[in-house]
């Protein structure tokens, strides 16, 4: 019994170790790179949707193809690989060792921190697939699929009713985080400069409102599938943002959540350079 607890404080104290170490701060910085590369590359694909150009699904699966197909695309793709793996890391070490904010120690803190890892760990899973040469659906595809064959399942609808309401629920507190401007406390606001400060802010208002908005719909539409029982109602991110021209505003609409998104890809790249990452502390 001894020698398991001095074998599990062992590797408590490697863990800690390894999580504090600048290495594994830099990995995640290029973590919310790939991050940043990926919504740019999702709203450009949706702004081509909105001004009828768009050949793409405006999702990953649309991105990883885009990129794909330029040249040193395979080299970006397991850049983008390795980044979502570093950042699923950095998440679990932040679930398990606790958050660099106020009452980053908090439950709610933590399990927050456990559901962006797994968010980024299928993030790593998908992009490695696709080098491997597994194409995938598009999320639309994927939604519709998982909404069906949960459905079918006693007790399935239910459970796309929770999903969709969980998907809803992030996205209300994302747009309300968004525009209160909760953001900054993940900055190291310290060392930017009032110039830095004056473009940070704007672009993760924008950013993540338009985040959060996505996200919010695609909840939407999983709660509609599952209240009307119609599993083809269920969206995921291209049909969610299409969804957007419907709006009074027309084809406007997309294109505006387009750039939103567009934009929080240029709030990851901020991120990237001011995001407080140290998770533990060498």
């Amino acid at each position: 019994m001894a020698a398991n607890v001095m074998g599990e404080g062992q590797v408590q104290r490697m863990g800690r170790r390894a999580a504090g170490h600048p290495w594994f701060h830099g990995m995640s910085r290029v973590g919310l790179v790939a991050r940043g590369l990926l919504y740019l590359l999702v709203g450009w694909l949706a702004l081509q949707v909105g001004f009828g150009e768009g050949g793409e699904e405006a999702d990953r699966q649309g991105a990883l193809q885009t990129v794909a197909k330029q040249p040193g695309g395979p080299i970006v793709l397991w850049l983008m690989a390795a980044g979502f793996a570093a950042l699923a890391l950095w998440q679990y070490a932040e679930a398990v060792y606790g958050r660099p904010v106020p009452d980053g120690d908090k439950a709610t803190k933590r399990l927050g921190s456990a559901a962006r890892g797994v968010v980024y760990s299928v993030g790593f899973a998908a992009t490695l697939g696709f080098l491997l040469g597994y194409k995938g659906k598009s999320s639309d595809t994927q939604s519709k699929t998982f909404t069906a064959r949960a459905m079918a399942e006693p007790g399935g609808r239910w459970l796309v009713l929770a999903v969709g309401a969980g998907f809803l629920v992030w996205g209300i507190v994302v747009v309300v985080n968004a525009l209160r401007r909760t953001f900054r406390k993940e900055l190291k606001t310290a060392q930017m400069g009032r110039a830095a400060r004056r473009v940070v802010e704007p672009l993760g208002m924008v950013g993540n409102t338009a985040r959060g908005l996505v996200g919010g719909g695609v909840g939407i539409f999983l709660a509609y599938a599952a209240i009307t029982f119609e599993p083809g109602k269920a969206q995921g991110l291209d049909g969610t943002l299409r969804e957007f021209a419907g709006t009074p505003a027309g084809v406007w609409g997309l294109v505006a959540v387009a750039a939103g998104v567009l934009l929080f890809g240029v709030y990851s790249f901020c991120e990237a350079r001011w995001r407080k990452v140290e998770a533990v502390r060498s």
